[in-house]
């Protein structure tokens, strides 16, 4: 039987790492913009809020989040499936 250190994990394959990776990439980008491309009228849109810095910020915390989910609980690949692969010479 293969011990706790034996097990494979998924690794970047993880889903919560893509959605993650992806929801980090438009909070860098509307964060940017938020910093950046705050002008009167885009605080005049958001009455007096800049809405692409917070919302850019937000999106940023939920894919640090996400990561960080995946980093501290990897889905373990079960038994059978590395034992199908050690058969087949994958």
């Amino acid at each position: 039987m293969a011990s706790e250190d034996d097990k494979k994990t998924v690794g970047l394959f993880d889903i919560r790492f893509m959605i993650g990776g992806l929801i980090g990439i438009y909070g860098v980008i509307l964060t940017l913009l938020g910093v950046f491309n705050a002008t009167t009228a885009e605080l005049d849109k958001g009455d007096g809020l800049n809405i692409n810095l917070w919302a850019g910020l937000g999106m940023l915390a939920v894919g640090i989040s996400f990561g960080a989910w995946a980093r501290l609980k990897p889905l373990v690949v079960p038994d059978d499936v590395q034992e199908a692969e050690d058969k087949s010479g994958s």
